[in-house]
């Protein structure tokens, strides 16, 4: 890109004022356009150092699989976020790496996703809480913080056994007395979390001068987060067995596995990792890394869903009249994984969100070597950069969804038949809403079934959906590490047969 100025420090305000204006992903689609629509691919000078952008297919397919063993995440993002999450597979480079992969991986287990007995229990949770009035309307609400507070519910069951129950405190079981270790602080949780990646987005943002954002708020967000995360290994470790020490109430005893109701001994995933690694503090790491992805990731592809129905009608008809036809009337019959899969429509929706709004709009990696990237070099762009060891390369995913040339000339427009046309069914490296290669995100089969799940249950219940922000606003891009709705999802809902 043209440098604004001899530093580059035009540019790094302009960025920082779009993400605060809930425009950061459409900026970066903007200057590329700038220097020409069919420029993908750009070098641009950030206050002392050079980064290439790249919105090219090709170069992402290097970067993250092909050309894989050339890069690795940059030493500034496990910097940035290492205060939060420590050493895990979120951070971690090479070998910490590869043996961080190996501990998580076999959790992800096809077995464990398709038990969705967890999905039910919570989805009943949140739609308890969306309750219909005399005409059968809702009151209009926002939805965008049930839906964090229905992923952190999930999550934290699948991970520790035990739901923190942000929907529903009253529900909570009564947590034992681990000794050495404060009672964690279950009401703060999602603000916590909110205001500590808030604070790791900016640190990243500075890139190497990230240790100039420092806070007292961070340390404090940090410092409750681990607090809770260390009640639940520490719960483990001191009790050696799936059950947890003696309660408060004398002799009962807390299972956390059926502390939630469950008629069934439930898959912990602390209790599996604990099988491998004795260490506290790896464990701390590599748990709370999923919690992160799990509550942040999956809250905003949930809200990006109800944002768009709310605003397309004929979407929302379209796609309840095939979930009654797939899955029946019945708000409590079963619901089982190989249904889920194999309704193609309500896929084709959840990635149509996915690809207008990219919960993840920009992924990083950085040369370990001197390198190149296949794209983006000489007259036409179609030859090889040159990419010096040290030097970032931004993938901008956001960008890449949203090219014409690509997608077709409605890119801008929510329609999920898009999926079934022959630029859909021939998608590769130009839709990578999880990433891609070796590091590509192991909880994609678990957010999509989750969110699947929780659209189900809405649409088997309520047959309308209706948008109650002005149908003109613009869309805000809310970029703090995940991308959700920055208007949130403001709607109400029709109860079917009133």
């Amino acid at each position: 890109m043209p440098k604004k100025d001899l530093l580059g420090i035009t540019r790094f305000r302009e960025s920082i004022r779009a993400t605060r204006a809930d425009r950061g992903p459409k900026y970066v689609v903007e200057e590329l356009d700038a220097m020409g629509k069919d420029v993908h691919t750009a070098q641009v000078r950030v206050l002392d150092y050079d980064l290439n952008v790249t919105r090219d297919p090709e170069n992402a397919r290097a970067v993250f699989s092909t050309q894989s063993a050339d890069f690795d995440i940059g030493l500034h993002r496990t910097q940035s976020w290492k205060p939060l999450l420590g050493v895990g597979i979120f951070t971690s480079q090479g070998e910490q790496w590869k043996h961080s992969r190996a501990l998580v991986r076999p959790q992800f287990s096809k077995e464990q996703i398709s038990d969705l007995d967890l999905a039910e229990r919570h989805t009943r949770d949140l739609i308890a809480k969306v309750q219909p009035g005399p005409d059968g309307w809702t009151d209009t609400m926002q939805l965008q913080p049930l839906l964090y507070n229905l992923a952190l519910d999930t999550v934290t069951e699948f991970l520790y056994g035990y739901s923190v129950h942000a929907q529903n405190p009253g529900a909570r079981a009564q947590l034992p007395v681990t000794p050495g270790l404060d009672d964690p602080n279950l009401e703060e949780l999602g603000a916590n979390f909110d205001k500590g990646k808030g604070w790791i987005e900016e640190r990243g943002a500075f890139y190497k001068w990230y240790w100039l954002i420092t806070s007292k708020d961070f340390d404090y967000r940090c410092r409750e987060i681990h607090k809770l995360v260390d009640w639940f290994v520490q719960t483990k470790l001191q009790s050696g067995t799936n059950n947890s020490e003696k309660s408060n109430e004398g002799d009962e005893k807390l299972d956390l596995e059926s502390a939630n109701t469950s008629p069934r001994k439930k898959f912990v995933l602390l209790h599996e990792l604990a099988k491998v690694s004795q260490n506290p503090l790896e464990l701390r790491n590599e748990s709370l890394s999923l919690l992160f992805a799990g509550r942040d990731t999956v809250g905003a592809a949930l809200g990006w869903c109800f944002y768009f129905l709310a605003r397309h009608p004929r979407i929302y008809e379209k796609l309840r009249a095939i979930i009654l036809t797939q899955f029946g009337e019945a708000t409590d019959g079963e619901i089982t994984f190989a249904q889920i899969k194999a309704c193609r429509y309500l896929e084709n929706v959840i990635n149509e969100a996915f690809r207008v709004a990219a919960p993840i709009p920009l992924n990083e990696r950085v040369a370990i070597r001197d390198t190149t990237i296949p794209r983006g070099g000489g007259p036409k762009g179609d030859q090889p950069v040159f990419v010096p060891k040290g030097r970032q390369v931004l993938i901008a995913t956001y960008a890449m969804q949203h090219r014409a040339d690509l997608w077709g000339d409605d890119v801008e427009e929510f329609r999920p038949e898009r999926w079934d046309d022959d630029r859909g069914k021939r998608t590769g490296w130009e839709f990578i809403p999880f990433g891609g290669g070796p590091r590509a995100c192991l909880g994609k089969q678990f957010a999509f079934m989750e969110t699947s799940y929780v659209i189900v249950r809405f649409l088997q219940r309520f047959d309308r959906m209706e948008n109650m922000e002005d149908p003109t606003a613009p869309i805000r891009l809310r970029h703090a590490i995940e991308n959700r709705s920055g208007s949130g999802v403001l709607c109400r809902f029709h109860e079917a047969g009133t």
